[in-house]
């Protein structure tokens, strides 16, 4: 009976299995190990995107820096166009005087140069003309000035001439802004 016995107990035990440990903590580690590769490629992407985005505002700025180095010499120059144009404009007060022409030829010449380096550093004078609108990018109004001969908004007077270099503004345009004309109302 003994052996019958030990013929039930084996017939009634449930086949064994095998050990289910190993393969789910394999998927397991297997799946962390995906997210853990995807995370760092994640990272990595997005290092790689930091660093171009750098390198193209550091050109950028080196681009701007080398179009625009000369700008606050520029600004200090443009009180010596100024003053040489002021020269120029004095010729009418002194043709009399033959000496005197020689000179103003010789500021003339000194002021088309003194241009010609403007230029080549995109330098350029802005000069609105008379009854052009007011634009706060590029002029600056001083007064306000009634009339009837101009719109309102408009520019009436110009005081002094402005300066941009290239897209940028040295020293905006001084002018008189018109408004409608003052109405004498009833006495």
């Amino acid at each position: 009976m003994n052996d019958e016995n030990a013929r039930d107990e084996t017939e009634n035990q449930a086949p064994e299995t095998p050990d289910p440990g190993p393969e789910p903590a394999a998927e397991e580690r297997l799946s962390r190990l995906e997210t853990e590769l995807a995370d760092a490629r994640d990272k990595l992407l997005r290092a790689l995107a930091e660093g171009e985005n750098q390198r193209r505002r550091f050109v950028r700025e080196r681009e701007e820096s080398l179009r625009y180095a000369a700008a606050n010499f520029a600004k200090e120059l443009l009180s010596v166009a100024d003053n040489l144009r002021r020269a120029i404009a004095s010729e009418a007060a002194i043709s009399s005087d033959p000496a005197a022409k020689g000179v103003i030829e010789g500021v003339a010449a000194t002021e088309r140069e003194l241009w010609a380096i403007f230029e080549a550093h995109g330098v350029k004078r802005v000069e609105p003309a008379l009854g052009d609108p007011f634009d706060p990018h590029l002029h600056q109004a001083m007064y306000e000035v009634a009339t009837g001969e101009y719109p309102p908004g408009t520019i009436a007077q110009l005081l002094q001439p402005g300066y941009v270099m290239h897209d940028r503004l040295l020293r905006p345009a001084l002018v008189g802004v018109a408004k409608p004309p003052v109405q004498a109302g009833p006495a």
